[in-house]
């Protein structure tokens, strides 16, 4: 073997290529890893209005960690999502020192019965709000079906000039609404839509102008509607004294 000059050669040749790439590898290391490449700049952005900026701050002093290389982009991210009204934050790296870190908020949309908040996309987030915000009551999962809901109701409701205030969804799928004029209106499990554009249709003309208080009204009959009026008294039967 040692006789063997061609052989020697290429083992030679196979050992220098394996230092030169393990010099290469160390000198990578050492330039992605020394601290002459730390990140100097932060840039944030986004139209935030309940984040504050001691918030970020605090994120980007105390969870960042790292160079411009080693530092980790997703554990950067999950660290700007702890914030309650973060909902999204995205990360990027800008030669040389800097970092450019977009982050969208949370818009509630209302409140997930006592715990929690529902944004304009139907998820459900835990924050603290101090807006008059409709109320949801429903089975976990259904946020989104529940927002959508919302924002049909809103429509078919508006030319009777009320608002939802409440909306609960049961187990099987039925609707009930609670006004802002404190009048509940059950809509069923079918027909949803239509059943609250004659509600609004018959509002104004019909049920508010009697001289009662009206305080729930079931829409589910076909050709009609179920009215309850806490302080109407039925008028005594003829003959009776």
């Amino acid at each position: 073997m040692w006789d063997n000059h061609r052989l020697l050669r290429g083992l030679a040749n196979l050992m220098l290529a394996a230092a030169a790439l393990m010099l290469l590898y160390a000198g990578g290391f050492w330039l992605t890893h020394a601290p002459v490449f730390p990140v100097k700049k932060i840039q944030i952005r986004g139209d935030m209005k309940r984040v504050t900026p001691e918030q970020l701050k605090f994120i980007a002093e105390h969870e960042l960690s790292g160079t411009f290389f080693t530092l980790d982009i997703d554990k950067t991210r999950a660290a700007f999502g702890k914030l309650p009204w973060v909902r999204d934050a995205q990360v990027r790296r800008r030669w040389p020192d800097a970092l450019d870190i977009s982050v969208e908020e949370h818009v509630a949309l209302a409140r997930w019965g006592e715990n929690g908040l529902v944004n304009t996309r139907g998820e459900r987030f835990d924050a603290a709000s101090d807006q008059d915000l409709p109320v949801f009551y429903g089975p976990a999962g259904a946020e989104k079906d529940m927002s959508e809901m919302l924002g049909g109701l809103r429509q078919d409701l508006a030319p009777a000039g009320v608002k939802p205030a409440a909306l609960w969804l049961s187990s099987r799928r039925a609707w009930k609404v609670g006004l802002d004029n404190q009048v509940q209106l059950e809509l069923g499990r079918n027909d949803v839509s239509p059943r609250a554009r004659r509600f609004a249709q018959y509002w104004k003309s019909k049920l508010a102008a009697l001289p009662y208080h009206v305080e729930y009204v079931d829409m589910r009959y076909p050709n009609g509607f179920a009215v309850r009026m806490p302080d109407y008294k039925a008028p005594p039967a003829k003959g009776n004294k």
